[in-house]
């Protein structure tokens, strides 16, 4: 009989229609892991409906650009479905989606699993490949809050990153290269790998994000450079998705694009790094802040 596994994909999580635009943000304020307040923890429920009020006219927008919803939710079923088909052969998979800060939530996966009855195993996947404070931490605090301490007898296992594993490093690489055939000398465009932003002070703090980014890219043009004969000699990385006055990792993906079309840049590919699906930025950012657009421009979103 084959061994009976609960895998949990955790994931952000992203609003399903536009009037869910408001009530997601404000489940991201929220989380304590994304903005840390200290002794200032109270004012945090009205900061959090302050700026989720604030910022979901122009978020809005930029979802009404890409479809009026998140496509997190539809891709990241897209993939607990092939991945189960991948482990049937060897085993019998139970899989969940757990999002952070929309639906279906923590709890909707715990219920779910609690439904489909007896387990031999559980495994926590955060489908964040760099281990953050902000995200891969904050999604499994939140699931002992709602699950509880592990079981007795169910044995449980938790895979907190794979940014340098070979299987994602060769994806990225594999679809890397798909796009460059769109230029006539691959070797000549910049090579610009965009993660989303961090507060600097959790990578004070110790948060290992920005070091996992910087080896996933260090990897992915040792592996490109071996692969393809025109990789690119330029590569830059830069952040996006700064929220608040306070200092986040830089450079910015939008300043350094603006910058680059400025510099005369003709012929550039974007590489979203820190994604595992569509999203709404970078190209939604990139088009609201009208930035000057290279005349060949790529954007490649791993999923």
């Amino acid at each position: 009989m084959k061994r009976r596994v609960g895998i949990v994909l955790f994931q952000l999580g992203g609003p399903d229609s536009l009037p869910a635009v408001q009530p997601f943000l404000q489940n991201l304020f929220l989380d304590p892991d994304i903005i840390p307040m200290g002794p200032l923890g109270f004012l945090r429920g009205p900061l959090a409906r302050y700026i989720a009020k604030k910022r979901s006219v122009a978020v809005r927008e930029r979802y009404r650009m890409i479809g009026r919803r998140s496509p997190i939710a539809l891709l990241t079923e897209r993939q607990r479905v092939k991945l189960g088909s991948a482990l049937s052969p060897y085993l019998d998979p139970v899989i969940v989606t757990a999002m952070r800060y929309w639906k279906p939530f923590t709890a909707d996966a715990v219920r779910a699993l609690q439904a489909a009855g007896r387990l031999d195993e559980l495994v926590l996947l955060p489908l964040y490949p760099h281990y953050s404070y902000a995200t891969t931490l904050s999604s499994l605090k939140e699931w002992r809050r709602v699950y509880g301490e592990p079981d007795e007898g169910l044995p449980e296992r938790t895979i907190e990153h794979f940014f340098d594993h070979p299987f994602y490093i060769q994806a990225l690489v594999t679809n890397i290269g798909k796009c460059l055939r769109q230029f006539e000398d691959s070797s000549c465009i910049h090579l610009v790998f965009s993660a989303h932003g961090l507060p600097m002070s959790l990578v004070e703090k110790g948060d290992p994000y920005p070091r996992h980014v910087e080896e996933t890219i260090r990897l992915v043009n040792e592996l490109g450079r071996q692969r393809f004969a025109n990789w690119p000699r330029t590569q830059l990385l830069c952040f996006q998705s700064k929220v608040g006055p306070a200092k986040w990792l830089e450079p910015s993906f939008v300043g350094t694009l603006e910058k680059l079309g400025h510099q005369g840049v003709k012929e550039l590919l974007v590489v979203p790094i820190s994604f595992v699906t569509e999203h709404i930025e970078p190209c939604t950012k990139l088009i609201s802040k009208a930035a000057p657009m290279p005349r060949n421009p790529a954007f490649n979103a791993i999923a």
